[in-house]
């Protein structure tokens, strides 16, 4: 009975050990390439800024027609660059951060987990 008992808790633990690895492993993956990607979006809002400046630069030596359209269509991708700064914010804040935290946490439960171990042995 007691042998019983000390294999069904190896088996929780090599579970939980098993568990605790694949988290570890997922949740840093996603954390690099969800930062990687927000990394690039913000690379791209800024080489379309210069974009939008190089469009206003154009449009100084144009017609009034031409100079109208050009700034009216360099405004309007301006704008188009705010909503990706708040896509930015908002990826870092709400995705990244958190995936950080948690991979904070699963090193404080692997750390747990291996002090129990070496506490029962």
């Amino acid at each position: 009975m007691l042998m019983r008992s000390l294999e069904n808790r190896d088996a929780q633990t090599r579970q939980l050990q098993d568990a605790v690895t694949i988290v570890e492993k997922h949740f840093g993956e996603l954390c690099q390439i969800f930062a990687a990607y927000v990394r690039k979006t913000a690379r791209l809002r800024d080489k379309a800024d210069l974009l939008v400046n190089e469009i206003n630069v154009y449009a100084s030596t144009e017609t009034p027609h031409l100079k109208q359209g050009l700034k009216n269509f360099a405004d309007e991708f301006a704008k188009l660059q705010d909503y990706r700064q708040a896509e930015v914010e908002r990826l870092e804040a709400k995705v990244v951060e958190p995936l950080k935290a948690y991979g904070t946490i699963v090193k404080m439960k692997r750390d747990d987990l291996k002090a129990r171990l070496t506490a029962r042995n």
